[in-house]
């Protein structure tokens, strides 16, 4: 009796493991990714990043970069909290990504033109990552591109040293592989989460 009963058992036991996971992959296959930042909800074309230039003295060109997934970043060189963490959890993000972080590029745009010269961006951002870009320009050219991505960025007083901070919106925003602008990020995520969401950019 109880030989009868484990054979009518096991294969529905087995049956229901197999449809199991069928339906996990499925699932997996068919459900919405969950970003870790805040997702637009049509598709909304990147502004360009007319006027600026890159650290290698060429114009900046937005759409030259499409394919890739662009991540934007506002913020400057002599930043003493945000800006170094933020580069470094993007940089860990996309360095777990192995060979497909090829495929993302991230700039820094400067917001503070009367420091951040081209080379001094360079220099400042290869000791995060040598595919990061830095971006300059005017200080009228930058504030007409951080406004274009609703950034905003105001220079505080000096200190008696000479020394100033400049207060900006610090978010990462992300461009996926058509153009189009598709999640901005906290300053403070983390590498893994990010580096989940630059996947599902990637595709």
């Amino acid at each position: 009796m109880a030989t009868r009963i484990l054979r009518t058992l096991v294969p529905m036991l087995v049956a229901v493991a197999a449809g199991a996971l069928v339906l996990v992959l499925v699932v997996r296959e068919v459900a919405p990714h969950s970003w870790s930042g805040t997702a637009f909800a049509t598709a909304t074309p990147a502004p360009p990043f007319t006027g600026l230039t890159d650290d290698a003295g060429n114009p900046a060109d937005l759409a030259a970069q499409e394919g890739k997934v662009v991540v934007v970043y506002f913020g400057y060189t002599s930043c003493p909290d945000v800006c170094p963490l933020t580069l470094s959890r993007a940089a860990r993000a996309i360095d777990a990504l192995g060979d497909r972080g090829d495929d993302v590029q991230l700039y820094m745009v400067s917001v503070d033109p009367a420091r951040d010269t081209l080379d001094r961006l360079g220099e400042y951002l290869r000791h995060f990552d040598d595919r990061f870009v830095g971006l300059g320009g005017d200080v009228d050219t930058v504030a007409d591109v951080a406004a274009s991505y609703g950034v905003f960025f105001e220079v505080q007083p000096p200190d008696d040293t000479g020394f100033y901070e400049v207060d900006h919106t610090a978010t990462l925003l992300g461009i996926d592989r058509d153009g189009n602008l598709k999640v901005i990020w906290d300053p403070d995520i983390e590498a893994d989460p990010l580096q989940s969401d630059l996947e599902e950019l990637l595709g």
